[in-house]
């Protein structure tokens, strides 16, 4: 794949409204599950297993023998020590968990920062983003492929700039993940409001009315009849998105819709490690109290194994 076509699947991606819609488009921003897996303690610890590690990386220790696994969780205990205190609170292993839960969106980050940070000094300049993604059509904007680059740039340098918190045009990596995925921080939210309604916004007054609303999510395609889901759609807007019962939806209105503020698994499975594992009842953990109960974060060959008998017996 070259560049130009690279660049046409990413702006598929968040340009959202260079194409209509043919059915049902999802614009809300949800916390996803910590796994997929039942939590139930009392027959297996999987559930805490995915919610700590991530999925992918829970299955690489059950692969490990007990002494292993050990090791391997008292190093990733290390990393959850934010302070460096000798204590691992409900908040640093909650903010553990959010990374453990996002860490594709580190490894989308590291990947695109090889091909942006082109003189390799540990930062990427707006410049250098502008130069790897739209150079080639800086002397021909407005290419005859349907797809509008210069408006594209200018929308991209804007959110750019709104990552960029000390205003240098030069991102840090963390800047630079704020910029490439907006929605997961919070002072990019606005940003990500803002595209959404400019997306939706068809006859730009600033508003969003139902007609646009259905128009993002369905074409009727000369259809007469909607789906049943177009209906209860049009009942959502009018019952819940529009709070103010004016007939559209402003910006705040709009970033509850997209942005909703969702039950914080994140901070419940926190919780939860804590009260199974402090020892002593301090409301924190140290890191002998984690590896002391280290199978409630953590699989190794022998929970794997325990597991497994479970399963026979039931069979």
């Amino acid at each position: 794949m070259d560049l130009r076509q690279f660049l046409m699947c990413l702006s598929l991606c968040t340009a959202f409204a260079l194409s209509k819609p043919t059915e049902k488009k999802d614009r809300v921003h949800h916390e996803p599950q910590l796994s997929d897996k039942v939590h139930d303690d009392a027959q297996s610890f999987d559930y805490d297993h995915d919610a700590f590690l991530g999925a992918e990386e829970a299955k690489t220790f059950d692969q490990l023998t007990p002494e292993e696994s050990k090791e391997r969780l008292g190093k990733i205990v290390s990393k959850i020590d934010g302070d460096k205190d000798g204590f691992v609170t409900v908040d640093e292993l909650k903010d553990w968990i959010k990374f453990a839960q996002k860490r594709w969106i580190y490894e989308d980050v590291e990947r695109q920062w090889k091909g942006h940070d082109l003189n390799e000094d540990g930062l990427v300049s707006w410049e250098e983003y502008k130069n790897a993604t739209y150079g080639y059509t800086l002397d021909d904007p407005d290419p005859d492929d349907g797809f509008n680059y210069k408006q594209m740039m200018v929308r991209d340098e804007r959110r750019f700039k709104m990552a960029d918190k000390d205003g240098d045009l030069i991102a840090t990596k963390e800047e630079f993940t704020a910029f490439l995925h907006p929605e997961e921080y919070d002072y990019m939210k606005d940003i990500v409001v803002q595209e959404t309604m400019e997306d939706i916004d068809k006859n730009a007054d600033g508003f969003i009315d139902l007609e646009e609303y259905i128009g993002d999510m369905y074409s009727h395609d000369g259809n007469a009849d909607e789906p049943e889901w177009v209906k209860t759609e049009r009942e959502q807007f009018v019952e819940f998105r529009d709070k103010n019962r004016d007939g559209k939806m402003d910006k705040e209105e709009t970033k509850d819709w997209i942005l909703p503020s969702d039950y914080d698994h994140a901070e419940a499975e926190a919780r939860h490690l804590v009260y199974e594992s402090d020892q002593n009842k301090d409301g924190k953990l140290t890191k002998e109290e984690i590896v002391d109960k280290y199978d409630l974060f953590v699989g190794s060959q022998a929970t794997d194994f325990g597991e497994a008998l479970v399963r026979h017996d039931e069979f």
